[in-house]
């Protein structure tokens, strides 16, 4: 398959990650769609910051896209891809396949009920506490 984006996969992703999502079973109507080209959709939605209907016509219908994207979602599939792809990348560096540590952003974790909220962060969304006044 020719790419046509930047962020479509290429062959070897895409051997990699076909195995990671799981086939159709049981009964109903045959999948008509390409999971590839329901994922190359996907990418360029997260790289691009697209919005769903404005898709381009080389992708499959952005209903379909949306299907895909709440299912895997709904049914673990994304993260079981994203902790399998971690974990390959971080072995092919020679380190554990699991993390052993993590990084919080310090400016959004709280670090004492004392100290009170201080300053503005938008991404809480609210202004800091307005503090009444003492005595």
């Amino acid at each position: 398959m020719a790419r046509v984006y930047p962020t479509d996969l290429t062959d070897a992703q895409w051997e990699v990650l076909r195995s990671l999502i799981p086939q159709q079973t049981g009964p109903g109507r045959p999948r008509r769609v390409s999971l590839r080209a329901v994922v190359n959709a996907l990418l360029y939605l997260e790289r691009t910051g697209c919005q769903w209907r404005m898709l381009p016509k080389e992708f499959p219908g952005w209903t379909t896209v949306r299907y895909y994207f709440d299912t895997w979602t709904r049914t673990g599939t994304w993260r079981r891809l994203n902790d399998a792809l971690r974990a390959r990348r971080r072995q092919a560096a020679r380190r554990e396949a699991q993390p052993s540590a993590a990084i919080l952003d310090s400016q959004t974790s709280k670090t004492t009920e004392a100290g009170g909220e201080r300053g503005y962060d938008a991404g809480k969304k609210n202004q800091r506490a307005q503090a009444a006044p003492v005595g």
